[in-house]
């Protein structure tokens, strides 16, 4: 069987038990359920954007009424009553009862293709509006049958109040009168788009040109429902707009933005969908097409970037991705037969450990440093002992001596820098007091490993939190990362060997994947998204590598400030870099981030670059820059 950390999750179904076997509700609970806009998410025109792998798709799947039937189903099952919690934070479920009917509708490349049609953009548009509908109905029926309980006559559809008079071009309000409509339109408007040459104007199928509005005229569906009758909000999930062309994508959305209507519609896209100035917005400002979020539409980000939520963002997507991977390992045929099914026991956090060799040679130039700052041997003996104090307190247990040393010349040298910029004076003491006195913490202990990892070449990122964050809550990136030590698993397991990867093969997988996704990027601009985070890492490297480590755990970002940033004209061509790389997973901006009583706007690395780099993952410290700074990065000219 093929290793399915390797495949995503949607590609991995054979039927509706095994998606749900594997499917992990956190894109319900973390994006809709918590939604500010919760409560209007099934009445106004909805956008679902996120990059590659942030969990679309699976949400759209998963939010199906088949599958929401499916898993009411069987409530006995732990997994159907979890999936089940979460749809109904998410509003699709009251008392384990259906509120919401939804279908998903892949947006194919031949909805495209409609666009290239000798006609006016109008009616190019309704051609393939049309079409979305007629697909829409017939897989909205589709999804009410699908588990055989119930049949044609157990549906119908109850039309808005003042919309009556319009029944019959929707083909009436039975499920039968329906579906024969939409296949008839979908028929024709099909025909139109598959010809070798298109039809003039004037010769186009009637079933494509009579009006066909059942979006503007349904308002709920009543179905069966275990004997009795109940109504249901419809709701069409538009998988992939992004495929569309541009023009096309505004046309279609403009469309959906009726107010009259009252069929939920949702259009789930790529960040790359959007303008780079709707990307690079500051929280604050609103989109310049005259419609308001939050009351023409509402726009879902899947992606965490408030300060003060990303940690739990990331705690959140450590439990998802633990959980996906406990669903997923039991595939692993040969992991399964050796009862080897526990991810956290198969990527230990163990720390790593230094050679005698290495140790000792490591001390000793800890003691030549000491002798060139002009560290007294009580300084030395004070310092060494902050450092264990520190680390018999210390939750850690990457406690180990070479630790200890890096720690200890780390604040050696911040030592010698806070008594350097002391004003001198004929009567200072030999061996003075810095004026901020020593700390030892965690920050220090980070820096310290950092710097161990670059000079010793010991392990930096291992164990399973350390992938689940390299992954920056994206779990198509994890089940990268994910399957890659897992494919290294197996091949121990095939050699009889111990299953459990050292830390130092953990990190050579993780750092050779992250460098492949790397290589492998051919999105637009990725050559100057590629150039710009690079030229970034490594100038945070060279300050995370400074001896006194001032950012402690060191960089992995840059920020502009915000004055600054809100001058850039976001439309030219940094933007577009600056797009692409959120999109695709290069970096992550953060407007409006406060820090030294000054706001920024904050890009920092992914953790694919910080990988590839050797950075840390810990947020919080970037470097000042200008906006001149990212147009050099990027390898463009600065006006």
């Amino acid at each position: 069987m093929a290793n399915p950390f390797l495949r995503r999750a949607t590609e991995y179904v054979r039927d509706d038990a095994s998606f749900l076997s594997i499917v992990s509700p956190t894109p319900l609970t973390t994006f809709l359920a918590k939604s500010q806009h919760k409560d209007d998410v099934f009445e106004v025109p909805v956008r679902i954007i996120g990059s590659p792998g942030s969990g679309k798709t699976m949400l759209a799947t998963l939010a199906e009424f088949k599958m929401v039937e499916a898993i009411l189903k069987d409530l006995s099952n732990p997994t159907n009553r979890t999936l089940a919690a979460a749809l109904a934070k998410a509003g699709f479920l009251e008392s384990e009862v259906p509120r919401v009917a939804a279908v998903r509708v892949p947006m194919e490349s031949e909805y495209r293709e409609f666009w290239e049609l000798p006609y006016e953009p109008a009616v190019r548009t309704k051609l393939a509006f049309w079409l979305v509908q007629a697909r829409a109905m017939l897989g909205l029926i589709r999804n009410l049958t699908a588990n055989r309980t119930r049949g044609l006559d157990g549906i119908r559809f109850v039309p808005r109040a003042d919309y009556e008079a319009h029944l019959e071009q929707i083909g009436g309000l039975t499920a039968e009168g329906v579906r024969d409509r939409a296949l008839a339109v979908q028929r024709a408007i099909y025909s139109i788009g598959a010809g070798l040459r298109p039809p003039k104007l004037a010769d186009l199928p009637e079933d494509a040109t009579a009006p066909y509005a059942p979006f503007d005229a349904i308002q709920r569906v009543s179905i069966d429902w275990r004997g009795k009758e109940i109504d249901v909000s419809p709701l069409v999930m538009l998988d992939d707009v992004h495929a569309l062309h541009h023009d096309q994508l505004e046309a279609m959305f403009e469309t959906l933005s009726h107010r009259e209507m009252r069929f939920g519609r949702w259009m789930m896209m790529r960040l790359d969908a959007l303008s780079p100035g709707a990307v690079l917005r500051s929280p604050g400002a609103q989109p310049s097409h005259g419609r308001t979020t939050g009351r023409d539409f509402v726009d879902i980000r899947m992606q965490v970037n408030e300060e003060g939520k990303k940690g739990a963002a990331r705690s959140q997507f450590r439990t998802m991705a633990k959980d996906m991977a406990k669903r997923y390992l039991p595939l692993v045929e040969t992991l399964r037969n050796r009862g080897a099914t526990d991810i956290e026991r198969l990527l230990p956090s163990e720390p790593p450990t230094v050679s005698a060799g290495q140790l000792r040679t490591f001390a000793e130039k800890v003691d030549r440093e000491q002798s060139k700052l002009g560290v007294s041997s009580v300084r030395r003996a004070e310092i060494d002992q902050l450092v264990a104090d520190f680390l018999g307190r210390s939750a850690s247990y990457d406690n180990g001596p070479e630790v200890a040393l890096a720690m200890v010349r780390i604040l050696m040298h911040r030592y010698a820098v806070r008594i350097a910029r002391a004003a001198p004076s004929l009567f200072e003491e030999f061996d003075p007091d810095p004026k901020t006195p020593l700390k030892a913490d965690a920050d220090v202990a980070h820096g310290a490993r950092l710097h161990l990892h670059h000079e010793l070449g010991r392990p930096f990122h291992f164990g399973i939190d350390d992938i689940c964050d390299a992954s920056n809550e994206n779990a198509e990136v994890f089940l990268q990362y994910a399957g890659e030590l897992v494919a290294n698993i197996e091949t121990r397991a095939i050699r009889n060997e111990e299953l459990p990867l050292p830390s130092r093969v953990q990190q050579k997988v993780l750092s050779g994947k992250a460098r492949k996704i790397m290589e492998g990027w051919a999105f637009p601009q990725a050559t100057r998204v590629r150039s710009l985070v690079d030229t970034i890492a490594k100038d945070c490297l060279a300050e995370s590598q400074l001896p006194n480590a001032p950012l402690g755990a060191g960089a992995n970002a840059v920020a502009i400030l915000e004055e600054e940033m809100q001058t850039l004209p976001l439309d030219d061509e940094l933007g577009a870099v600056l797009k692409h790389a959120i999109a695709n997973g290069a970096i992550t901006i953060e407007r409006e981030y406060g820090q030294g009583g000054k706001l920024w706007a904050l890009i920092e690395l992914t953790g694919t670059v910080s990988l590839v780099h050797g950075l840390t993952y810990n947020r919080g410290g970037f470097l000042p820059k200008r906006v001149g700074y990212l147009r050099e990065a990027a390898g463009l000219t600065d006006a």
